[in-house]
């Protein structure tokens, strides 16, 4: 890294430590000591970001909103520069920005517990709770189309059709199960269009890692607001669901693990509801169940949609990963739909 960048954002002649940290997928993150204080600095990744300004005009909106109206809320923003823009941009290393380091914290790769499970409900609601009141409108898209999943859904028909032959023919249970469960898309098309549905400040990639915990175990804060647009509650809802129901991740080959847990669930739901619980009308509330269907269901024909186009989009550790990927997402997807009546 150029000693400039450091400069830019206040550091100089070598003062701070640089220490590359393992934080999230997509960005470079690196831990900045400069004296007692400390930083986390990242590079925004341009191939998924393609405008990285939009993500500082964002953040910069929200902050400002939550600075007049919930001066309590712990909101961590990028720090502005003496009279300079909040991210820096060079054209040979990229877009960077610099945060704050949250003492006494830590974030979590997997919900070990409901009362982990609980807390990040709860952290993402209360964000989206607090954001009431402004204008999502206002907010840049960061990520074009992100939850769409009508458009998901077509690219995945495409591929069925279109895709590598050989796999297309492996593919053929999976395809039909998927198939089957097109009423999630119908479903999904029907909230586009209902008005009780309403566009909030979204947060849309809630893994319980994009949440910061104390040492009590309680939630502090979200982090990693790249994704934050206007959006509906069903993908915030949704993606908890997804990735907190069962103890093993998309990655995990052994189906037989796969497993959906009732008592996260229930802690998921209770989180996130006493937050939003004020701001959802009657029928969204009534559509919590199926914001697990919406997500694990995109998800699913989103990793078949790449296995079957030659892993273009993900990419692949090894031969069929995105196939395995999918047929991770269907079992638990299959079981999701088994314990409907239980869960709702």
């Amino acid at each position: 890294m150029k000693e400039s960048i450091l400069q830019y954002f206040g550091f100089s002649g070598g003062t701070a430590v640089v220490i590359p940290i393992q934080q999230g997928l997509i960005n470079h993150t690196w831990k900045v000591t400069a004296g007692n204080e400390h930083f986390i600095l990242q590079r925004v990744n341009e191939k998924v970001f393609q405008h990285p300004f939009d993500i500082a005009h964002n953040t910069s909106f929200i902050g400002e909103h939550l600075a007049v109206h919930h001066p309590d809320y712990y909101f961590v923003n990028a720090l502005p520069p003496k009279n300079s823009p909040v991210m820096l941009h060079d054209k040979e290393e990229g877009y960077f920005r610099l945060l704050p380091f949250v003492r006494g914290s830590h974030a979590k790769t997997v919900a070990a517990t409901p009362e982990q499970a609980y807390e990040a409900a709860l952290q993402f609601g209360r964000f989206t709770a607090v954001c009431k009141g402004l204008d999502c409108s206002k907010l840049k898209i960061t990520i074009p189309s992100f939850h769409n999943l009508s458009l998901y859904h077509k690219k995945y028909r495409d591929a069925v059709v279109n895709g590598e032959p050989s796999r297309i023919k492996e593919a053929s249970d999976l395809t039909k199960q998927l198939n089957e469960w097109s009423f999630i898309v119908d479903e999904y098309e029907k909230i586009c269009e209902d008005p009780e549905f309403r566009q909030r400040v979204t947060h849309h990639d809630t893994k319980i890692s994009n949440v910061l915990f104390n040492e009590d175990d309680k939630g502090i804060c979200v982090i990693d607001l790249d994704t934050v647009m206007p959006g509906y509650f069903i993908s915030d809802a949704g993606d908890m669901l997804r990735t907190c129901l069962s103890p093993v991740s998309e990655e995990e080959t052994d189906l037989q693990q796969v497993e959906v847990r009732n008592d996260y669930y229930t802690a998921i739901r209770d989180g996130y509801m006493k937050e939003m619980h004020p701001h959802l009308s009657k029928i969204e509330e009534e559509h919590f169940f199926f914001s697990g269907l919406f997500m694990t269901y995109m998800q699913a024909i989103r990793f078949l949609t790449d296995h079957l186009s030659n892993d273009v989009y993900y990419g692949a550790a090894y031969p069929g990963h995105n196939f395995n990927r999918a047929k991770n997402q269907v079992m638990l997807l299959r079981l999701m739909l088994e314990k409907e009546s239980i869960l709702k």
